[in-house]
């Protein structure tokens, strides 16, 4: 299949997505794995310490407001990641979905510079979860939440993050068979959640505080 907006579209409806070998690959290939990452979106549960970071409010969030920093920074080398699977023709591509209102970014910034987030696709009721970055301790962290939140508020039932590794682990990622996966993606493709729709500031704080309480 050719890299372009209608086809990964059509792609993620199939349980499918792309990715280069790195960063400097300029193949993209197409994945569709028997195990796939989860994050159950209404068990979803932060952490003591996150808790206290997030009590801090010390950042700023954003939505979509630098769909195109995210990215780049997302495909980035990194002490802590010395390899990403995002070329040139994922960015390109992906910033075009952006523009058509598939793809979003979640920004987190302390004292006006940009130090976190994460950007993914929407479908039906399903985010695909593509990547994140962190500058400062916790900042990818903290967009994770805020993407829940919203999630939950726009009653999102499917929260995808392709796979599952120790950090994904820490923040409440399950691994389910693929079997499973197109079941729950099926269901999610049956909504309609239009994530761009905002949301106001006093009930995005009454659903984040829910969201503490609980956990």
């Amino acid at each position: 299949m050719n890299l372009n907006e209608e086809t990964i579209i059509k792609a993620y409806s199939m349980g499918i997505f792309p990715m280069s070998e790195n960063c400097n690959d300029p193949n993209v290939y197409w994945i569709n794995p028997k195990k796939r990452g989860i994050i159950p979106i209404n068990k979803f549960k932060i952490s003591k310490s996150l808790k206290k970071e997030l009590k801090k409010e010390i950042f700023e969030i954003t939505f979509n407001k630098s769909f195109p920093e995210v990215i780049k920074y997302c495909a980035k080398k990194t002490n802590q990641r010395p390899s990403t699977w995002i070329n040139d023709k994922i960015i390109n591509v992906y910033s075009n979905l952006h523009e058509l209102g598939h793809a979003h970014s979640i920004e987190v910034w302390l004292k006006k510079k940009l130090v976190g987030g994460l950007y993914g696709v929407s479908l039906g009721s399903a985010f695909f979860g593509e990547s994140m970055f962190s500058l400062v301790p916790n900042a990818s962290k903290i967009s994770l939440v805020y993407l829940i939140v919203h999630l939950k508020i726009k009653k999102f039932t499917l929260l995808d993050t392709q796979f599952v590794n120790q950090h994904l682990k820490t923040l409440g990622a399950i691994e389910i068979t693929r079997k499973e996966y197109l079941k729950l993606l099926s269901k999610a493709l049956k909504n309609r959640s239009d994530f761009r729709k905002k949301i106001s500031k006093s009930l995005f704080y009454k659903a984040l505080q829910s969201i503490i309480q609980t956990s």
